[in-house]
């Protein structure tokens, strides 16, 4: 990926539409209006009227609008041009087309623009990375955590606690460069007080129940109960569309299903499992197998008693803090009460009773776990495995006898900590962090 060229690409999205965004960036930028619109380099972020021509033959292929960035006062820090042309696939196709018979143009790698300004310092990799959720988000919840971690939330909590390691680590560079002057005696016990106040925050920290990871996923809900419980209908219920087989046959779903809905704004992942009994069918027994499975790993269980029938051991038994115990087909009983200690919500999927009821019980229970109002949310494992790191070095810095022991425990610490906004040592992550990006961006 070479600084040194002029980059291009579709900056909206592919396909017909009103407007696309054509995005150029590089120190050629600006050679682009006068080979391109014949015209000359207007005022910095002001739109003016331009028609596109072919660099080669001259033909007017586009007419639109273009806007001047100039460096350093752009998103990546280099001269920016930004055309608004007509979003056609063939105009779109014209655009590129010229773009790419310009000396010393090439079409962007998949998150070029965003590595720019990375390297320009005009964001951190954790801002980067929120860039990369916002761009994704589909929910409301994802759409504000993405937000607050590309304004900076996350790398300013972290660059604090790397500031708060500097200090510390300045010192005791002292200590080992002044050690005949006469230096605070109690100055290594104060030290490893504030070391140990750190390792509590990342703690507090890293015990987030994979929060942010999770809302960029979706956060798992899955359906559990015996045979002809009614699951599938409840799937389908809550997905409004036909999304899984209903059959009265029992074992008709024999492997898991995922639905990916949008819950008052936060992202659900639903999921119909096989129906929870002694299967002799080698089939139906993997499903059972793959149903436990799912049931272990969920962030919310909804588990499914047939309201006309006593309650089956299979199921009784996931019943706990996590679930959320329902009493299906309530248009054939009457039947209420609880079960294994729990209250059950009495639900039919076939008249809709019960189920605004279900629908604000389990937004609440999803909203208890996802909170986004205290401190923003670690977002990847990449995150997590340098902060482990970071929280590693700290505790052996804790048993230092010497202050030289203990300087060199806290420069790792801090440099776990750079790596995770780009401030230190991050050449080697840089690549697998922008290929996921769109190419536009």
């Amino acid at each position: 990926m070479s600084a040194d060229a002029t980059i291009y690409a579709l900056a909206s999205a592919p396909g017909a539409a009103g407007v696309a965004v054509h995005r150029v960036s590089g120190p050629r930028a600006g050679e682009l209006f006068a080979r391109l619109c014949h015209r000359e380099i207007p005022p910095p972020r002001q739109a003016v009227r331009v028609t596109l021509y072919d660099p080669a033959s001259g033909e007017a292929l586009d007419d639109g609008l273009a806007l001047w960035f100039a460096a350093p006062h752009s998103f990546t820090g280099e001269d920016i041009v930004e055309l608004q042309l007509h979003g056609g696939r063939a105009s779109i196709a014209a655009a590129l087309g010229a773009l790419g018979r310009m000396d010393g143009y090439r079409l962007a790698e998949p998150g070029e623009f965003t590595k720019r300004a990375f390297i320009a310092g005009k964001l951190d990799l954790t801002a980067a990375e929120g860039l990369a959720d916002l761009v994704a988000a589909e929910t409301e919840a994802q759409r504000r955590q993405a937000r607050r971690q590309l304004a900076g939330e996350l790398g300013a909590l972290y660059e604090g606690w790397r500031a708060r390691l500097l200090s510390l680590l300045a010192y005791q560079e002292a200590a080992i460069d002044f050690v005949d002057e006469d230096l605070p005696p109690d100055m290594l016990a104060d030290a490893a007080a504030q070391i140990a106040a750190l390792i509590g925050d990342i703690d507090r920290h890293l015990a987030d129940q994979r929060r942010g990871e999770r809302l960029r996923g979706g956060i798992s809900v899955v359906i559990l109960g015996a045979p002809n419980a009614g699951k599938s209908s409840l799937l389908n219920a809550l997905a409004q569309r036909d999304a899984a087989i209903v059959s009265s046959r029992a074992g008709t779903t024999r492997d898991v299903i995922d639905v990916h809905l949008d819950l008052g704004g936060w992202p659900v992942i639903l999921t119909d499992t096989a129906g929870l009994r002694d299967a002799d069918d080698e089939i139906e027994s993997e499903g059972v197998r793959r149903a436990r499975a799912r049931a272990a790993e969920a962030d919310v269980k909804l588990i499914l008693f047939d309201g006309t029938a006593i309650p089956d051991s299979h199921t009784i038994d996931l019943v706990d803090e996590n679930s959320i115990v329902l009493l299906s087909k309530t248009d054939l009983h009457t039947a209420a009460g609880g079960v294994a200690g729990q209250p059950a919500l009495a639900i039919s999927a076939k008249t809709g009773a019960g189920m605004p009821e279900l629908l604000a019980r389990l937004q609440a229970e999803v909203a208890q776990r996802m909170d986004l109002s205290g401190s923003p949310a670690l977002t990847r494992q990449r995150h997590r495995n340098s902060l482990e790191n970071c929280r590693d070095s700290l505790s052996v810095a804790l048993t230092a006898s010497a202050p030289e022991l203990m300087a060199e425990e806290l420069r790792q610490a801090a440099q776990w900590l750079g790596q995770i906004t780009g401030k230190v040592g991050v050449e080697d992550v840089l690549d697998k962090i922008f290929r996921d990006f769109c190419i536009g961006k």
